[in-house]
């Protein structure tokens, strides 16, 4: 989907989507995950979330995919935590045989927690996916992220040599996130419109 989404904005007429493939896979965010450990995962996940973030809003949504669509006996816990500005933050993990339950919702919990930390506005999955539609802008785009990940510098450096955008990432300056491993990724767009809208 990543890659389908600049083509969709430019592209001549009304587009649609159908995606199709694999879910609860190794490197990929997951969908779905089975009703009765997820209730274990999430519980766990909430106690670890709650050690650092007392008044916690929680909204279990335990989601089983028919048996007919789905592959395998995967599992697997999505947190999502939105912040008083409106920001999405997520973490994730995928239960594996043999690996406990609580194990599988503190690790979501623990990577969450790991994004709210570093006070950016995006966490380490967005931000490279937002690289692309930085180039294409007008003008100049910032982001505030925690560490820059392996995958936004390999596309900083893609959209830098196929657009000629231009990006600097720098650590902020802000005194808030003195103590923070907290950067600014700005990218100088080049403006790319779509001539058939």
């Amino acid at each position: 989907m990543q890659v389908s989404m600049p083509c969709v904005l430019f592209a001549a007429c009304p587009s649609e989507l159908r995606l199709k493939g694999g879910t609860n896979a190794e490197m990929a965010p997951q969908i779905d995950y089975t009703a009765m450990v997820a209730k274990d995962m999430a519980a766990a996940a909430v106690r670890c979330i709650r050690k650092e973030i007392r008044d916690l809003y929680v909204n279990i949504q335990p989601v089983q995919e028919p048996k007919d669509q789905a592959f395998g006996n995967g599992n697997g816990i999505i947190i999502i935590a939105e912040t008083s500005t409106g920001c999405l933050f997520a973490g994730s993990s995928l239960g594996k045989r043999g690996v406990n339950a609580d194990k599988v919702g503190i690790e979501a919990a623990e990577m969450l927690l790991a994004n709210l930390r570093h006070g950016g506005a995006v966490d380490e999955y967005l931000q490279d996916q937002l690289i692309i539609f930085m180039a294409l802008a007008s003008g100049i785009s910032r982001i505030k992220t925690g560490p820059v990940t392996l995958h936004t510098q390999t596309a900083i450096h893609f959209a830098e040599q196929l657009a000629k955008a231009k990006f600097t990432v720098k650590k902020s300056e802000d005194e808030e996130d003195a103590s923070k491993d907290t950067y600014i990724i700005e990218c100088r767009g080049i403006g790319m419109t779509n001539p058939n809208l």
